[in-house]
């Protein structure tokens, strides 16, 4: 009957033990990682989701200020004839300049 040295029974014990903690160490390495993971993708969702929102916000504001706008003014039927007049007249000039050719010049 061989005699168990206690010295090297207590250094398979010791490295066994390590082997566990190693084991478990890497479980809860890829355990937090998932979680980090996770994590990031719903933080994506969120900006995304903010993103959204504030340029929703954006628009309505900007709509609500051009009504302000509007109903600080008073809308006046001549001014807008005299504009579509200046539009109209350049558009007219423009196309009369274009159908001359060089002879008609």
């Amino acid at each position: 009957m061989s005699r168990v040295n206690p010295l090297q029974l207590r250094k398979e014990l010791l490295v066994a033990e390590s082997e566990l903690n190693r084991a478990r160490l890497m479980e809860e390495w890829q355990a937090m990682a998932h979680g980090v993971r996770t994590m990031g993708a719903r933080l994506k969702t969120v900006g995304s989701l903010a993103s959204v929102a504030a340029l929703l916000v954006a628009g309505v504001s900007a709509l609500r200020r051009r009504r302000a706008f509007a109903h600080a003014t008073k809308f006046s039927w001549l001014e807008m004839a005299l504009k579509g007049a200046k539009v109209a007249g350049s558009a007219w000039l423009a196309f009369r300049a274009r159908g001359r050719g060089p002879k008609d010049k």
